[in-house]
């Protein structure tokens, strides 16, 4: 058995993907950052359906608490094989005009220097240079970075055009060193983030609009799940510095 460390697993996609890495055979690492009753209730399920995992908490935009976290794993008796980089933040929509710099500050802070942290100390545990075995990386990026997210969250969709590039040249550095480096590229998807945005009915505004989702509906976190899970198996072994657009056909 070997660990898998999915950020941000307490709800949404972050939460299914835990759940469906558990049915894998991993023993999983439930990291949060505030939501503690939340991720103690993923870890039960996935207990309840035989699988192994525990919950840890760490703030990945502090990278002292990054530090802690990999401290955490290391005292496990496995060597990490999955690196999920879920978690992410944005803000209430607005445009860039009326941005400020605290609320850039903010989300790259997590969104782009957390998850290259969380990599960092991945690829100093799974490179087989450092006597790893090597591993996944599978980084949560959105089809905002392909769209731009005018009007409401260009500065979120900047932050992901940032891990995308994470996830390109990362994959190239590590290759040789069997890690595999993928992106899932999420749509409109039905979670409690657009809740955070001030529009918890976005996902269905938006699905109601002629013609802006190809396929008529907003996704399901599991369905994006089921990319990452794929991304980190050996079905993907030959898979690397790739992304995966799930997002309906936009």
């Amino acid at each position: 058995m070997r660990l898998a460390l999915v950020t941000g697993a307490s709800r949404g996609i972050g939460r299914a993907t835990a759940l469906k890495l558990a049915q894998q055979g991993y023993r999983v690492a439930v990291n949060y950052r505030k939501r503690a009753q939340e991720a103690q209730q993923v870890v039960a399920a996935i207990r309840e359906q035989g699988g192994d995992a525990f919950a840890v908490q760490a703030d990945i935009a502090d990278e002292a608490q990054v530090m802690a976290l990999f401290q955490r794993l290391d005292e496990e008796d496995k060597p990490l094989g999955v690196l999920v980089n879920n978690a992410g933040i944005l803000f209430t929509q607005c445009r860039v005009e009326d941005l400020s710099a605290e609320r850039l500050q903010r989300v790259f802070a997590t969104n782009v220097t957390g998850a290259f942290l969380c990599c960092r100390e991945a690829v100093k545990r799974m490179a087989t240079q450092h006597g790893g075995l090597g591993g996944a990386i599978i980084n949560v990026s959105s089809a905002a970075s392909r769209l731009g997210a005018p009007g409401e969250y260009v500065d979120y969709a900047a932050s992901k055009g940032a891990m995308d590039a994470l996830t390109k040249g990362l994959s190239l550095e590590v290759a040789a060193q069997g890690i595999r480096v993928n992106s899932v590229r999420p749509g409109f998807i039905y979670t409690e983030m657009h809740a955070d945005g001030g529009e918890p009915g976005r996902v269905d505004r938006v699905a109601a609009m002629a013609g802006a989702i190809p396929m008529g509906r907003g996704g399901e976190a599991e369905e994006i799940a089921e990319a990452i899970v794929w991304l980190a198996s050996e079905a993907a072994s030959y898979v690397t510095g790739t992304f995966i657009d799930a997002a309906g056909g936009r």
